[in-house]
């Protein structure tokens, strides 16, 4: 789950030919209509992965300018994490606090589904022995990093986290269409064997705020507009990746994939794909991106 790799800047390389989807396929961006294929739609919920992170991301940031936390407080300020490991939220925010990509006891087949907010606590109370390095020295990625920071969001706000994000993000963007549990009615799966859906993990645990949540791609276009093209809540929060003049984040579960990026000059794309290589997902997304810039000069 999360952003594996980082894609090439889409203005350093020249344009190549479109790509035929081979699996249910969702195409948004600002060079063309929305494009669906093999039983993809734009009005769905569909697993977005660690693009979930951006709202995090942006909660923590919008409650700090309200006064509700400081981003350079440590952890156990909010939670009752083992003392002096010198983590602050910017660090979790960042991918600098040296704590490990994924919980412990993570299972291969649903990975997230034990850890939940009982084995969280447990786990903050020897956050020490669990660290790899000191804070603040290297980047690495951690999906356990985003839990924590979820967690410490929740006791600041004092109210469950798709509250605080509705309160802080959503409804001050103006987008209705993310949740934590969608109407089964209205989610979109993989397809499986014999006309059957492929499960998805659980991922409403503690795991939560790094990759939890479910929305129609509609919504994720409009939250990469409002966000990163128009900057309607002011500046992007720690948790957007940067590659030349691209802000994107990605995000993958077991069998969805998602890339979100924009372009300074305010050029983006959203694809979702069903299926397939996330790789594969965050490659036709630049190659888009690359193309649009093409059209443009």
């Amino acid at each position: 789950m999360g952003a594996a790799h980082r894609p090439d800047d889409p203005d350093r390389h020249p344009p190549k030919g479109p790509h035929v989807p081979r699996t249910p396929t969702c195409v948004l961006s600002s060079a063309s209509p929305a494009r669906v294929a093999d039983g993809h739609a734009v009005d769905r919920f569909v697993e977005i992965g660690s693009f979930t992170k951006v709202l995090t991301g942006t909660a923590m940031t919008r409650m700090a300018a309200a006064g509700l936390l400081e981003v350079d407080a440590p952890v156990e300020r909010l939670l009752p994490a083992a003392p002096g490991t010198g983590i602050t939220l910017r660090h979790l925010a960042e991918h600098t606090s040296g704590l490990p990509r994924l919980p412990p006891d993570t299972r291969f087949l649903d990975p997230y589904a034990p850890f939940d907010d009982a084995a969280l606590h447990r786990l903050l109370g020897r956050l020490d022995k669990v660290t790899l390095r000191p804070p603040g020295q290297r980047e690495e990625y951690s999906n356990l990093g985003y839990a924590v920071l979820g967690a410490a969001l929740v006791s600041a706000a004092g109210t469950a986290y798709e509250e605080l994000l509705a309160e802080h993000v959503l409804r001050p963007l103006e987008v209705e269409e993310v949740s934590v549990r969608p109407d089964p009615g209205r989610r979109l799966l993989a397809p499986g064997l014999f006309g059957g859906e492929r499960r998805p993990w659980t991922m409403d645990g503690a795991i939560l705020p790094a990759g939890g949540l479910w929305a129609t791609p509609r919504a994720v276009a409009d939250l990469l507009v409002r966000l990163a093209v128009e900057r309607r809540l002011g500046d992007l929060a720690p948790s957007w990746a940067t590659t030349g003049r691209m802000r994107w984040h990605n995000g993958a579960t077991r069998h969805a994939s998602l890339f979100a990026g924009a372009m300074e000059d305010g050029r983006w794309v959203v694809v979702h794909r069903l299926g397939g290589r996330s790789g594969r997902t965050d490659r036709m997304a630049v190659e888009l991106l690359r193309d649009s810039g093409s059209q443009a000069s």
